[in-house]
């Protein structure tokens, strides 16, 4: 058996699937063997834009939305976003913004990427828009101008465009994506089970065996 492996999950705030991936891999995390860490890194899914989503990337991504209803029990969708918002494909900004609560307060990542797929999938609120950024920012208890200047910061893009390099490296190319690291070049993909955390645990301990 490996001394420590490291379950390394490749995401995007911004991206669908991994919202319907959030339950599942709560359980399989809560299931996982102490030897085995976790870790996140963000695998940007657009880049930063200001046009307008066209209408047929919107059409695509709401039925992307009813399929992962339909594939996953339980996961819920607010439509209202694509009436009430001006949608861009540009989910770098929420990126940053996963980076910029990291560094605030380690312990807020996970609430900043909950906060972010709420906004977005239940609250129909734009995540690519800075401004909604600073809000949740600010609704988890985070120093408003202090998150807003990390949004800006050279050096927060600078580990955005590393984490994407590195998910890149380790063979992640779409989200939500699950590697296991078990040594210092040792990648091994654990294929997403949106229904069947146990099926991922089983890989995982295959591969730690």
């Amino acid at each position: 058996m490996h001394e420590s492996s490291t379950l390394i999950y490749v995401h995007d705030p911004m991206c669908s699937w991994c919202w319907g991936f959030r339950p599942a891999l709560a359980q399989l995390r809560s299931l996982l063997p102490p030897e085995v860490a976790f870790a996140r890194l963000l695998g940007g899914l657009a880049p930063d834009s200001e046009q307008p989503m066209p209408e047929a990337m919107q059409s695509k991504l709401q039925d992307t939305w009813r399929r992962i209803q339909q594939r996953i029990p339980g996961s819920e969708f607010n439509f209202d976003f694509w009436r009430d918002c001006r949608p861009r494909r540009s989910t770098y900004p929420a990126c940053r913004a996963v980076i910029a609560a990291r560094q605030l307060d380690a312990q807020c990542e996970d609430a900043m990427i909950l906060a972010i797929q709420q906004a977005y999938y239940l609250r129909a609120m734009n995540p690519s828009d800075a401004d909604t950024l600073v809000q949740l920012a600010s609704e988890l208890g985070l120093d408003r101008d202090a998150f807003a200047r990390l949004l800006r910061n050279e050096q927060v893009e600078q580990q955005l465009q590393d984490e994407i390099a590195r998910a890149r490296a380790i063979g992640a190319h779409s989200f939500p994506s699950l590697v296991l690291q078990t040594g210092p070049a040792s990648y091994w993909p654990v294929g997403v089970q949106y229904t069947d955390p146990q099926g991922m645990l089983d890989t995982v301990k295959t591969l730690i065996a």
